[in-house]
């Protein structure tokens, strides 16, 4: 005895209802009932299998059948030899969908830890300097509108100490583009450079300082920040694609707004904070200054409230002093 299967016909020309019957003939797709026809397997073209929804099998010229009987739609298929597809088969699966669920997680968490870092670096030093001058520029202006206010550092005290820093050769002689400017802070001491090559420095992070020679390493230790793009690069891997983008096509804007809140909540890795401490270690050394003055640096940051120094992106640690102390 033939099987066959009740099914709703649409001929693809009208909203009109056939009800009919499916069955396979050899290599043929019989319909009988209100309509009568025949048509190659070969030619029809059947609906992934899902759990609830009707299957559909269009016909070349527009026409379709909807059938809602699964169980006895898919003993059909089986019979005559149809079988869905490997994409089909693998999403009815359970052991399937979770192993593709565990292989995504994988392969996003292996691109967040590798490729994205060594993206993040090559986009950063490709970006023009015109946007990095922008995006800098505009998160200082954000800061100076709600974070800052202007220093009181005398303008005597502020040249003496830019002059000092500029007399200062870095380690492999280049010049790197950048400019140190002041702020009185609401968050306590604090230095940061932003991709504008600004240096901010803060009077409380001046105040805090034990000797000028310590301030200098403060301000290498940002110089390495700034010379290794590190918060451009941060910047990237933190907002991803959408970052990324506006950055790639001129639009900061948006970037800009989102860049303060992400500056407060820095928190740099430890290879990236060492990276900055050798940079710092190896211009100190060059210019004849004693490491210790850098050492001294964490030593009064490690004094103050976790939460409180060096926008909690610079941790002070015994370990970092110790390491700066056997660069001696």
């Amino acid at each position: 005895m033939t099987e066959s299967v009740s099914a709703r016909y649409f001929d693809g020309q009208t909203s009109r209802l056939y009800h009919v019957t499916l069955s396979v003939d050899g290599d043929q797709a019989v319909l009988a009932g209100d309509i009568e026809r025949r048509c190659p397997l070969a030619q029809l073209h059947v609906s992934e299998r899902t759990s609830h929804a009707v299957r559909k099998v269009s016909f070349p010229d527009g026409a379709y059948l909807e059938i809602a009987d699964q169980a006895a739609f898919n003993s059909l298929l089986h019979t005559s030899g149809h079988r869905d597809s490997l994409v089909v088969r693998l999403q009815q699966s359970w052991r399937a969908t979770l192993l593709a669920l565990l292989a995504t997680v994988l392969a996003l968490f292996l691109c967040y830890q590798y490729v994205l870092p060594l993206a993040a670096k090559g986009l950063a030093y490709a970006l023009p300097p015109a946007v990095e001058r922008q995006l800098g520029q505009g998160v200082l202006d954000m800061l100076d509108s709600h974070v800052f206010a202007p220093s009181e550092l005398g303008q005597a005290r502020q040249d003496a100490l830019r002059a000092q820093f500029a007399r200062l050769a870095t380690p492999d002689g280049s010049r790197l583009e950048h400019r140190i400017v002041f702020r009185k802070s609401k968050i306590g001491p604090n230095a940061f450079a932003l991709p504008s090559g600004d240096i901010v420095l803060t009077d409380e992070m001046v105040a805090l300082m034990p000797d000028d020679l310590a301030i200098m390493g403060v301000l290498a230790h940002e110089l390495g920040h700034l010379q290794r793009r590190h918060l451009t690069r941060r910047i990237i891997q933190t907002s991803a694609v959408g970052a990324g983008a506006a950055l790639l096509f001129g639009d900061v804007s948006t970037v800009v707004a989102t860049l303060p809140p992400l500056l407060l909540d820095l928190k740099y890795s430890r290879d990236v904070e060492r990276e900055a401490d050798d940079y710092a270690i190896a211009m100190l050394r060059h210019n004849g200054i004693a490491l210790e003055h850098l050492a001294q640096v964490f030593v009064a940051l490690g004094k103050l409230d976790h939460g409180t120094s060096y926008l909690s992106s610079h941790p002070a640690s015994a370990e970092r002093v110790a390491r700066i102390r056997a660069a001696q």
